[in-house]
């Protein structure tokens, strides 16, 4: 059974989403959620289905701390979902092509130091776009410029909100994250 390990920095409803879904399998298990904000509720999240967090700062993330804790682990794919942080080098230098990010965007736009949640989908309403999507790629050393493995767009109409664009892009993730997982460690992306 593969190994995943999964960083978030908020409400954890992607990292649920994706607990639940490989609960359900033989492929891969969720073996930790890390995060670097201690009253995150995907602490609750994970402590509900068994899962063990560690919860770190800063400064453990950027010096050897948290890639220690990784390697103890040996993961397949550590997934990021609502990570807030850039990631350090000396994990993406460990574990190359074995980190991915979902962003709530089609990359390359709206990108970028910044650039995340509502920030993203008032930039988008602002800016009058046709379509907005997700995008799951790779990690590298800058923000959201990894090589792109899957994106989803959806058209939209020019009247929505900020908020009822955030709802169209979490449904695309709960949907189309945990099979984009599945397919990267089955190989079949």
């Amino acid at each position: 059974m593969k190994k995943i390990v999964i960083f978030a920095s908020g409400s954890g409803t992607n990292a649920e989403n994706i607990i639940k879904y490989f609960a359900a399998t033989e492929i891969a298990r969720v073996e930790a959620v890390f995060t670097n904000n201690p009253n995150a509720k995907v602490v609750e999240r994970a402590k509900n289905y068994g899962i063990g967090t560690d919860i770190f700062s800063k400064e453990e993330l950027n010096e050897s701390k948290v890639l220690q804790k990784i390697n103890n682990i040996q993961p397949d794919l550590i997934v990021l979902a609502g990570f807030l942080l850039k990631f350090p080098d000396n994990i993406i230098a460990t574990y190359p092509n074995k980190i991915i990010n979902i962003h709530p965007a089609l990359l390359p736009k709206y990108g970028g130091k910044g650039m995340y949640g509502m920030h993203i989908h008032r930039a988008i309403v602002g800016n009058k776009e046709k379509e907005t999507g997700i995008t799951i790629h790779y990690v590298n050393e800058n923000y959201d410029e990894g090589n792109i493995l899957f994106q989803k767009n959806v058209v939209l109409s020019g009247d929505e909100t900020p908020e009822e664009i955030a709802e169209i892009i979490h449904e695309l993730e709960q949907k189309y994250f945990p099979e984009v997982i599945e397919k990267l460690l089955n190989h079949n992306l």
